[in-house]
């Protein structure tokens, strides 16, 4: 079986198709960052623009490289939601009438569910049951997935997200956008112990997240020393230890509230997607405390952690297996949506 995936939730077009058989065979990507890191985040309206500027040719580009045509597609599998509502309705509407046009089946697909299969998409795969961290701009989340559709969220974020509190202190620091990748390159050559910066709610029990007070931490203690340094040199030492507190603190933050969902699951294994888990510093990290504690992690490669539409493609098809679809002619967009309501 053949599968489009299309991904259009933020500011990626993402295409993808996946054999069933033999694994992805084609993939393109087209990314706004260029378009929205002038305005220091992602402007709606002109996300949903650039997606139907992209959409049809990047389509037409995957297909050439898988070397088919549209009609040799079994099924096409569209990002439904969580996301922003406009960007959304670009891929469903593109999605639903390739299939409508080809008498196809049209899968609708959870963002999130998306992230936490595309492990699936490597060599060595994570077995159901097992633990999930999915970590990135717009979430912060610790979920217990028993099996496809079977998801419970034992941990959410109570404010901003892991990967909204980099982008925000990259801002802070005079760092470009999206923050995460700078902010990891600065950390780099900082001193991580130079600042004690707190590890939010990690004195309470429970897995829930907070970063909003740690951000908050970091603004402080930048404003407050940089008053203090007498040279450029200075300043720039200065970013790069506050980047390094802030990264460590965060890495320790949702690697310890992991160590604790595992205890209390039972789970061997644990998924980390999302865009910050291409973070260099929190893999190394889960990799060492899974090596101590026995229990084994999955990354999905670089690629793969950012939004993307092969991962959307592979959740497609066994959402396809698992359900069957049922044919109908609504296009839904759902802005939000939880991965507790799947089935």
């Amino acid at each position: 079986m053949k599968i489009l995936g299309i991904e259009s939730s933020c500011d990626e077009t993402g295409i993808a198709i996946y054999d069933t058989e033999v694994g992805l065979i084609a993939d393109q990507l087209y990314s706004q960052i260029e378009l929205h890191a002038q305005y220091g985040g992602v402007v709606p309206e002109l996300a949903s623009r650039d997606h139907v500027r992209k959409i049809v040719p990047l389509i037409q580009q995957t297909c050439d490289e898988a070397g088919l045509k549209l009609n040799d597609l079994d099924a096409v599998a569209y990002t439904a939601g969580p996301g922003l509502v406009g960007a959304l309705l670009v891929g469903a509407c593109v999605g639903k009438s390739i299939a409508w046009a080809l008498d196809k089946p049209a899968v609708e697909v959870h963002h999130m569910e998306g992230h936490l299969l595309a492990p699936l998409l490597e060599t060595e795969k994570p077995e159901f049951p097992f633990l999930c961290l999915l970590v990135s701009g717009g979430h912060t989340l610790l979920v217990d997935v028993q099996a496809l559709g079977q998801y419970e969220i034992l941990g959410d974020t109570l404010d901003d997200a892991a990967g909204e509190a980099f982008d925000k202190t990259a801002k802070l620091l005079g760092l470009p956008y999206p923050g995460g990748r700078y902010i990891a390159e600065l950390a780099e050559q900082g001193d991580d112990q130079r600042f004690k910066f707190p590890r939010p709610m990690m004195n309470r029990p429970g897995l829930q997240f907070s970063f909003s007070g740690l951000k908050t931490h970091t603004r402080v203690t930048w404003e407050q020393a940089k008053g203090q340094c007498n040279s450029n040199v200075e300043i720039q030492q200065l970013k790069a230890d506050i980047a390094a507190c802030f990264q460590l603190a965060v890495i320790d933050t949702l690697s310890k509230k992991c160590l604790r969902a595992i205890k209390q699951t039972g789970h061997q294994s644990l998924v980390i997607s999302g865009g910050v888990s291409a973070n260099a510093a929190l893999r190394d990290t889960l990799t060492k405390m899974g090596h101590k504690h026995r229990f084994k992690p999955f990354f999905p490669s670089l690629k793969y952690c950012t939004d993307n539409g092969a991962m959307i493609a592979v959740a497609g098809a066994l959402r396809f297996k698992h359900k069957g679809i049922e044919q109908n002619n609504l296009i839904k967009a759902y802005p939000r949506w939880s991965l507790e309501q799947l089935l």
